[in-house]
This record gives C-alpha cells, structure tokens and sequence, in this order.
C-alpha cells in the first residue's frame, strides 16, 4: 500500500491517506466482527457494504484529529431463518464492543 497525504494537502488522489486508513480500519473490523457473529448466530450475509464517513475538526485541545466515524453499513440476509431489526441491531452493537480498533479510540 502506498501511502500519500490527502488531496486537500497535494497528497495523491490515487493512493490511500492516513485519515483514509483509519476509517477505513474501523469500517473493516466492524464489519468482520458482525459477519463471525452473524455465522454464529446461523444467519447467512449476502451482501455487506459500508460508507462509513470520518470528521477531521479541532478536538477539545484546539488540535486537528478524526473527531468522529460513523458507519453506514448496508447488509442484506438470505436463507430459511432471518433476523429481525432488532437481531441486526444486537449484533451491529455486540461487533461494536468486540472491536478492537473501536476499543483503542
């Protein structure tokens, strides 16, 4: 993987920034952490996509940080059992807890 800064720095469009990376990890093991739990709990995932979005802003210190995250994941189900809103919910918040990224931010 090829690094750069972001476009707004002149970095290159083509490759990934370091704000990129970091909303793209919590994206990532979210979404790996609701798939084991949905396979555990025997549902079956057809479709899973994220367009998870960060803020960079000025923190309470005054300095510049990925203030917030927010996951916009779209998951479709499939199969002889499917869960119900709030089945997709208890795991979107079991994969939020379990998290590891989530848990070191």
């Amino acid at each position: 993987m090829t690094a750069t800064a972001a476009p707004a720095y002149l970095g290159n469009p083509a490759h990934v920034d370091p704000e990129e990376a970091f909303v793209a990890s919590l994206s990532s093991c979210h979404m790996l952490w609701f798939l084991s739990i949905a396979a555990e709990r025997g549902f079956v995932v057809d479709h899973y996509e994220d367009h998870a979005v960060g803020t960079m802003a000025r923190n309470e210190a005054g300095r510049r940080a990925m203030t917030r995250v927010v996951l916009r994941p779209d998951v479709a189900f499939s199969g002889a059992r499917l869960p119900t809103p709030d089945d997709v919910h208890a795991m979107h918040e079991q994969a939020h807890h379990e998290c590891y990224i989530a848990n070191s931010v």
